[in-house]
């Protein structure tokens, strides 16, 4: 690790004076105790536009998952190619986005390594656009069915340089906060899709369903276009031996101009030691990495439990069949359901918002773990309102209401907790040289998480209908005992600092570690030792 200099008042230390903090590294309190980033300069509102087209990415994802849910309750959708809410034909359809996901988290690895992070979203961006213009204007169930294939296809692109984009370009000071608001632009393509779906319903024609497809290529011709402006990540060039480029982007957005930053210098040297020009990321058959050795197994038992747990804990259900939920405690007419999907969109997106401004001061594993546990709960209560108020004939309209609520709470805790993670915690979890690749396979295991969510439940529904919540809950207990024995805490370290994490033994034990520094206007130093260098 390199070796940051500080000049701090040795006796303010000694008299106690300053402020006291238990920090996960020395390093990284120090060099932002001195820098001491202010995130409201011109500089920092540049960065945030570059950051801002990389968070489009995930707006593609949420229209998608909320516009499939609310086109399949369209009796003009249904009329056209014969459709009903549920069964085998409607599981296809929503599932072979989901396999052509799949089939895109082997490619999306290798083109966010060869050529960069940005061109990644470019490329992604563009196969988007192209299975649009399948989908909106189709004649036949196959050519609608080939178009959601490519649409799924690019948003594994997407999905995986996105993330990996923000990330890495992200200010150390502020990473968490603005890699978790990543995740909630997925409400901010959500909640247009709903109340785009809302507003055409009543349109007895076509054009009900196939303008809120068309309107999917908005968000990725905004991709497409600021792609074009965006600078390309510091790692990504340190990767490609391009150092004076990285330090241009890292003096430009992290040190406010100032090449000797401390922030610059601190995070420049562990990028150059972690780094490697000849990874595995150069060679875009080899997986290995990720599987072969200890340290790697339990980051990917991280990424891969974040990925099933993120598609498993209900919000499948919620997601995309949000109508039939209200179905089944009485709430019977199309508009009305697409109105309350509509409304929970917009106090999810509030929700994860709040989760994704806290995720830094509350920390990952304590939001997880406490989340999961409320699943448990509130499934718990769902499947018994379900069960007593569910049935048709029910003239009682407070327990009806009750179900709803809890459904809704479900919804707001999960957006809360979960949507911010999803796309931080992976990315956090993964060194540079896997990143794409394990984001690839993050994406992988979402999407058969997610296959299983779009194919699986639409049958085991009509089959058994609101019994099926009882698996949402062993599964939430099952989550809840992982999260608590393998998932490591990421909160107050760079990318490269979280590494040390997954070398140690017990990576978990380790990353609940704490230092307890004073911070004075000079700096950052351990409580007991007022060291002047921190090596």
């Amino acid at each position: 690790m390199s070796e940051v200099k500080t000049t701090p008042n040795i006796s303010a230390y000694q008299s106690r004076q300053g402020k006291k903090e238990a920090v996960a590294n020395v390093l990284l309190a120090d060099a932002l105790a001195q820098a001491k980033p202010n995130p409201w300069t011109a500089r920092m509102f540049k960065l945030y536009f570059f950051l801002l087209i990389a968070f489009l990415n995930s707006c593609i994802n949420g229209y998608d998952g909320s516009l499939m849910g609310g086109i399949n309750a369209m009796k003009t959708y249904q009329r056209y190619f014969n459709m009903k809410d549920v069964g085998s034909s409607t599981g296809l359809v929503f599932s072979i986005y989901t396999i052509g996901n799949i089939v895109g988290s082997f490619f999306c690895g290798p083109f966010t390594d060869w050529w960069g992070r940005r061109w990644g979203m470019f490329i992604g961006a563009s196969i988007i656009i192209l299975g649009t213009c399948i989908q909106a204007p189709s004649t036949s169930k196959a050519m609608f069915i080939g178009g959601r294939f490519i649409l799924g296809f690019g948003v594994a692109t997407c999905a995986t340089a996105g993330p990996s984009y923000v990330a890495e370009m992200a200010h150390p000071a502020w990473r968490g906060t603005i890699t978790g608001l990543y995740n909630t632009f997925w409400f901010v393509g959500g909640v247009p899709a709903s109340w785009v779906l809302w507003g055409t319903e009543s349109i007895e024609s076509d054009i009900s369903w196939r303008l809120p497809i068309w309107l999917q290529a908005v968000a990725s011709g905004g991709v497409i276009i600021g792609c074009l402006f965006c600078p390309e990540t510091p790692r990504w060039l340190i990767s490609n031996d391009r150092h004076e480029e990285a330090l241009e982007v890292m003096t430009e957005f992290h040190g406010e101009g100032d090449r000797e930053s401390p922030i610059v210098q601190l995070t420049y040297n562990e990028m150059v030691q972690e780094i490697a020009t000849e990874g595995s990321d150069k060679r875009w058959w080899d997986y290995r990495d990720l599987f072969n050795s200890t340290n790697s197994w339990w980051r990917m038992c991280c990424v891969i439990g974040m990925a099933f747990f993120g598609q498993w804990a209900g919000n499948g259900a919620i997601s995309y069949f949000m109508p039939v939920l209200l179905k089944a405690v009485g709430v019977e007419s199309p508009k009305t359901q697409l109105l309350y999907n509509a409304i929970l969109n917009v106090i999810s997106f509030v929700m994860s918002t709040i989760g994704a401004r806290y995720t830094d001061h509350l920390g990952r594993r304590p939001v997880l773990l406490i989340a999961t546990t409320l699943f448990v709960i509130e499934w718990s209560i769902v499947t018994a309102l379900t069960a007593t108020y569910g049935h048709e004939g029910n003239t009682n309209e407070n327990g009806s209401r009750a179900a709803i609520a809890f459904i809704y709470l479900f919804g707001i805790t999960y957006s809360f907790a979960y949507t911010p993670l999803q796309a931080l915690y992976p990315v956090e979890c993964l060194s540079f040289e896997t990143r794409a690749k394990g984001m690839g396979m993050y994406n992988l295991f979402v999407n058969i998480a997610a296959f299983f969510n779009t194919y699986a439940i639409p049958v085991a529904w009509e089959r058994v209908q609101w019994r099926f919540y009882y698996l949402y809950i062993a599964w939430n207990i099952f989550q809840v005992i992982f999260i608590y024995f393998f998932f490591v805490e990421t909160r107050g370290r760079t990318l490269e600092e979280i590494n040390e994490i997954f070398d140690a033994p017990y990576p978990k034990k380790k990353s609940l570690e704490k230092h307890v520094v004073v911070i004075t206007e000079h700096g950052a130093a351990e409580k007991y030792f007022g060291l002047e260098t921190h090596a």
